[in-house]
């Protein structure tokens, strides 16, 4: 590279002189290359960013959660007898293949690998509400939503208050007001 720190016309500011830096052709490529790397790579930092156990955890939860609440919903829309059962599991195909589509990006972008059907746990519990016919499936499966709903809302709050992870932040910001709210419809449908 050719840098250096003399020239004939040095600048003059309050009667001390300093130096032009002049910089040659090859250290301004140089220079412009670094330039380009550097916004090249802030992408990929903001991919590669650590993500904690709890955090991890937490989406890996609310994955299984919402798959859940999904094929619940599906179930409460086909075998549902009463008119707003049906209803309410219709929204909740509908908002949780939402919230279930910004968690896999999200976990995508944390480098995460969601499950793609559910643990055996939660088959269980789809696998009782289907075997349910009639009015005792409409009350079981308002119960059910009580329950999950009040345990995802707890779970949400707290992620919520211990992550430092913007994203999920963000995420939650925006689900939170959702899982509120069908804990909130399915509680009155229940009454």
């Amino acid at each position: 590279m050719n840098i250096t720190a003399e020239s004939k016309h040095p600048v003059k500011q309050d009667g001390t002189r300093f130096p032009i830096l002049t910089v040659g052709r090859a250290a301004r490529r140089v220079m412009a290359l670094m330039g380009v790397g550097f916004i090249l790579a802030v992408p990929c930092a903001k991919a590669q960013t650590v993500i904690t156990m709890a955090d991890t955890n937490f989406i890996l939860a609310a994955a299984q959660g919402g798959m859940t609440e999904v094929k619940l919903g599906e179930l409460a829309a086909t075998d549902g007898v009463r008119d707003d059962v049906k209803e309410f599991g219709q929204m909740m195909v509908k908002d949780h293949t939402t919230i279930n589509d910004d968690l896999k990006t999200l976990a995508a972008e944390k480098g995460i690998a969601l499950p793609h059907r559910l643990d055996a746990e939660h088959q269980g519990m789809v696998d009782r509400m289907a075997a349910l016919t009639g009015s005792r499936f409409d009350n079981a499966f308002l119960i059910v939503m009580i329950q999950v709903h009040e345990k995802d809302a707890k779970a949400f709050k707290a992620e919520s208050a211990a992550t430092q992870d913007a994203d999920i932040k963000h995420f939650l910001d925006a689900a939170t007001p959702i899982v509120q709210s069908h804990l909130q419809q399915a509680t009155a449908l229940k009454k």
